[in-house]
């Protein structure tokens, strides 16, 4: 009996480090500060694509909350019965599994994990690179950014949103935030700059 409870507190307590709860950000700068090893990740894919680190921020949080299991809610067969979750996408950047895939493909991150923030960070970057390249969108342009990131580059080159209000709404929304991410983090930038990873232990 005490051998099956250590298992079960074992179990609880391991699935706890290995999954990350949603969060709601008011300012990112504390979230930043919190999690000084997203910070390091999202400065790194910001430098290396030319990435604003405040637009995959707020593509991030509007994906999954930062939480590093999201998934799409299931659909409700009848309005009753949990049913099949309508895409494959998982993760801190809710990739769908053939995109990820190309990423890996591309970039040769084949170990690349879906629930690991650098690795995430890292897509989000490559994506909007693809974005810019493909559908000629800004960097910068968070509202357009996260149009093409949903839609995919083909659905946003063929202007698929324009049939969807409620996707314009978010796609607004996460302009508002990615702007005021870059206003927080032009006044933490120093000290957030000056943290470092192995503080935590």
């Amino acid at each position: 009996m005490k051998k099956s409870l250590l298992i079960v507190f074992l179990s609880t307590l391991l699935s706890g480090c290995f999954s990350t709860p949603a969060v709601k950000v008011s300012n990112i700068c504390n979230l930043m500060d919190e999690e000084v090893s997203w910070y390091r990740a999202i400065k790194a894919s910001e430098k290396k694509y030319g990435a604003p680190a405040h637009v995959q921020l707020a593509i991030i949080y509007q994906e999954s909350n930062f939480a590093s299991d999201a998934k799409p809610p299931r659909e409700k067969l009848f309005g009753v019965v949990p049913w099949f979750r309508p895409t494959t996408a998982y993760g801190f950047a809710q990739a769908v599994d053939d995109t990820w895939e190309w990423y890996k493909l591309k970039t040769g991150n084949k170990d690349a994990d879906r629930d690991d923030f650098d690795d995430a960070a890292d897509f989000v970057g490559w994506y909007m690179t693809q974005s810019s390249k493909r559908s000629g969108v800004a960097m910068s342009d968070a509202y357009n950014q996260y149009l093409a990131y949903h839609e995919g580059h083909g659905g946003f080159n063929r202007e698929s949103y324009r049939k969807k209000p409620w996707l314009i709404k978010i796609a607004k929304k996460v302009d508002g935030n990615a702007k005021r991410y870059k206003r927080q983090l032009k006044q933490c930038a120093s000290a957030l700059d000056s943290n470092r990873v192995w503080r935590f232990f």
